[in-house]
């Protein structure tokens, strides 16, 4: 079946190129498109800065998740700097205090809190855009951009990975 004439997206614009949708392994370049159909790659030199490109941004991912994971840190500490519901029992570890959810406060939860829970929320939807617009990279399946993935991840744990190696660039 010879799919080589069917327009990939392009509406009716010829912008000079096609993008080609591999849905199989390759290492092929030839009007290879990242993404967008701006982001061709249509020589080594473009190919190049792309790649440093996605390494760049893969690697911004690990720099996303640990300024959450600062900010949730912080948030902990406001937490258990809050004083409990039931404070006259001596205990002070904040067990008896019913945060809840955002939407049910519970009966501990203030203004900062609701803050701190939106903030978090933020960072966690970030991480979740970015995690699948990295899976989007990797679904282009062209061999280089996969390196350029891996690369970008081990940067950006280097740089920015102060936690376990477990938690890894997942979709979700």
């Amino acid at each position: 079946m010879d799919h080589g004439g069917m327009d990939h997206g392009g509406g009716g614009m010829d912008m000079g190129h096609r993008c080609n949708m591999n849905m199989l392994f390759t290492w092929d370049t030839t009007d290879l498109c990242i993404i967008f159909r701006w982001w061709h790659v249509g020589s080594t030199a473009t190919l190049l800065l792309s790649l440093v490109a996605v390494a760049v941004l893969t690697a911004g991912y690990e720099a996303v998740r640990e300024a959450g994971r600062r900010y949730e840190s912080s948030g902990a500490e406001y937490g258990n700097s809050l004083p409990s519901d039931d404070d006259d029992d001596g205990d002070d570890d904040g067990a008896g205090r019913d945060r809840g959810s955002f939407l049910w406060s519970g009966k501990g939860a203030g203004r900062q809190e609701k803050r701190v829970r939106l903030v978090k929320a933020a960072f966690y939807a970030v991480q979740v855009f970015y995690s699948f617009f990295i899976m989007l990279l990797f679904m282009t399946y062209n061999g280089w951009v996969m390196l350029s993935v891996a690369v970008g991840a081990f940067i950006g744990y280097l740089g920015f990975g102060n936690s376990s190696p477990t938690k890894s660039v997942a979709c979700h």
